[in-house]
């Protein structure tokens, strides 16, 4: 996989609209317009970019550490002589030293460094992935709560006309009392769920907000609608995609190879260094003289060759890092397979739901008009049209929650695939 730093680009080159948008105005948001104001605003993208230039900074340094060193050494010294003169001493120095042979650690410590930076660009990647899901879902939870209010709404609309009539043939005489407080409890049922589907809408709305960073007493209004896309891949080949494009995959590997080299390093220090210097210094003067000053070139060699086991215990623990490394690799691996299993089977699931509940609405609505019309003619009884108004309800809701699992399900899928941040399209 050729990583991009496509995100670099994406997070400034957002439409102008979101910047000179002003508190008090309505908020008219699309889907893509709430993904990239997300993008743009969200906090852990910017944490995750810092992370990079942390791990840029630090191969930077590994980098450095093998390089050429130049050390400026300077001593002065004033003492009180005998005859109670001062004596003053000056001495300078400069040095310059270079790695010849390091065992591998430069090549080791550089190359882990590189794919440490390698796993900072995937995080920011996976992070903005992760954002852009989770403004999707949260868009599609205030569509549903907003279509669920008013199902619930048109409930209490529905009962309360039905407690009219049943107020107005009580007063006649012609239904006993208990259709009346039958009428009454299903009203006042009817208002409570209507409470509880306001109450999970404005739960949605700052839910929503606060991950695309929009100021929480500012108006909002949703501009796009469900719509059903199907999804016409299959299991195999949306598990082989997730092996092949989740960058929390590629960092468990990174991790296991970098876990490789942690022990290489550990093992270098069995061998022995040599690092080449040069070094000049001089007394009495500032600078040095054609009479004042030497230089010296020399080759130094290091070998440890007893350490009381040291080397053998860090050996141990970098093999034992190594194992750990290995297992959560299997883990990840295991675990994106599950996540990807759950998510295709649940939006097949909403699927199928989605298609049944269609028809199961029009039924309880005829249902409902029939128990209506049996009521008002004396041929039914208030039980009948509570029981058809409840169906009705629950035929709804269960028609938005279906269309609305469907559309969050398979963005959760694509998710789980690991689908480019700029908006790929599976091949």
């Amino acid at each position: 996989m050729n990583l991009k730093p496509k995100h670099l680009t994406l997070l400034f080159s957002f439409s102008l609209i979101f910047s000179q948008t002003t508190i008090g105005q309505c908020q008219s948001l699309s889907i893509d317009q709430a993904v990239q104001m997300a993008l743009q605003n969200n906090l852990d993208i910017k944490i995750a970019s810092q992370k990079e230039n942390q791990a840029q900074a630090e191969l930077n340094g590994t980098k450095a550490k093998y390089g050429f060193t130049i050390t400026l050494g300077n001593t002065t010294t004033v003492s009180n002589g005998a005859d109670a003169h001062y004596e003053r001493d000056n001495n300078t120095s400069v040095s310059a030293t270079y790695p010849l042979y390091t065992a591998g650690k430069k090549q080791l410590n550089t190359a882990i460094k590189e794919q440490s930076m390698t796993q900072s660009t995937l995080n920011t990647q996976r992070t903005i992935e992760n954002i852009k899901y989770d403004t999707v879902k949260a868009y599609y939870d205030i569509l549903e709560a907003q279509q669920n209010i008013d199902v619930d709404q048109e409930s209490v609309n529905n009962y309360d006309k039905h407690l009219t009539n049943v107020q107005q043939l009580y007063s006649a005489g012609s239904v006993p009392k208990s259709d009346l407080l039958r009428s009454e409890v299903a009203l006042s049922n009817a208002k409570q769920d209507l409470i509880k589907a306001r109450n999970s809408y404005d739960i949605s709305v700052i839910t929503f907000k606060n991950i695309i960073k929009m100021n929480r007493d500012e108006p909002l209004q949703l501009t796009d609608t469900f719509r059903y896309i199907p999804f016409d891949y299959q299991m195999p080949y949306c598990l082989s995609y997730a092996a092949d494009n989740r960058k929390d995959l590629t960092e468990a590997k990174l991790d296991y190879e970098i876990a490789q080299k942690n022990v290489e390093l550990a093992k270098a220090d069995y061998k022995p260094t040599v690092d080449a210097s040069v070094s000049s210094n001089w007394d009495k003067q500032v600078l040095p003289s054609d009479m004042d000053h030497d230089y010296t070139i020399g080759v130094s060699a290091s070998w440890n060759v007893f350490d009381n086991g040291l080397t053998k215990a860090n050996v141990n623990a970098a093999e034992a890092e190594l194992n750990q490394a290995q297992l959560t690799l299997q883990q990840k691996n295991d675990s994106i397979d599950l996540e990807v299993r759950q998510a295709y089977l649940n939006m097949q699931e909403s699927e199928k739901r989605f298609n049944s509940t269609q028809t199961a609405v029009a039924q309880a609505e005829e249902d409902f008009f029939i128990a209506q019309e049996k009521y008002r003619v004396g041929a039914g009884t208030t039980l009948d049209v509570t029981d058809a108004q409840l169906a009705l309800s629950t035929a709804r809701l269960n028609y938005i929650s279906a269309q609305y699992d469907y559309a969050r399900y398979k963005a959760e899928l694509e998710n789980t695939m690991g689908l480019d941040d700029d908006g790929e399209t599976i091949k």
